[in-house]
């Protein structure tokens, strides 16, 4: 390999380490942002899962209690929990109160039935149920953008240290090279001077 081709391998690795290694920390930060933010906004909220075995989780369809019954009694602080509480139990209740219509087709009814003050209650209890999932729902999101971040900060880490380790690899080639080079010259003018002596 030539001098020139080594030294742009060397320019090139190093750029390499320098951008992967910044992505690498911006991805890592992105993913602190996103779970951090997530978990301090949900704990402001303070919305805690039903009680294990209590009639909240007891009285829901059996695919929905199964999915609440492992946060029965604790905090909802991560994406994941948003997404558990806002399908299997709000999104539950809302179909229980609302007979299975949406937000929009009740409203429209109330608005058809103005003096309907069992419906009128019906929409303001599904708006606020859907706002409130839809603002979980949202955490979820983000809990995820944030997970993946984090595996993406991981992997550009990993590469990062492979192409640092091919870096200091190629740095000890030229090293060992150099070295067998100045000992060739050597031996040849050793062995010179001793003929001539003799």
């Amino acid at each position: 390999m030539t001098s020139g081709l080594r030294w742009r391998i060397f320019v090139l690795q190093i750029g390499l380490i320098g951008i992967l290694g910044f992505v690498s920390g911006f991805a890592f930060w992105g993913s602190n942002f996103a779970t951090s933010t997530v978990h301090d906004q949900l704990a402001a909220q303070q919305i805690y899962f039903p009680a294990a075995g209590s009639p909240a989780i007891a009285s829901l369809p059996k695919a929905d209690a199964a999915a609440m019954t492992p946060y029965a009694g604790q905090e909802l602080l991560t994406g994941q929990q948003a997404e558990i509480y806002a399908n299997n139990f709000i999104n539950v209740h809302l179909s229980e109160i609302g007979g299975g219509q949406t937000y929009s087709q009740l409203s429209t009814a109330a608005q058809a039935a103005p003096t309907n003050t069992k419906l009128a209650g019906e929409v303001a209890t599904i708006f606020k149920g859907t706002t409130l999932r839809s603002m979980l729902l949202n955490a979820y999101g983000w809990g995820q953008i944030g997970q993946f971040a984090g595996y993406a900060a991981i992997g550009l880490a990993v590469a990062t240290f492979a192409v640092f380790g091919a870096f200091v690899f190629e740095v000890f080639s030229l090293m060992t090279s150099r070295k067998k080079e100045s000992t060739r010259r050597v031996l040849p003018a050793t062995a010179t001077r001793a003929q001539g002596v003799a």
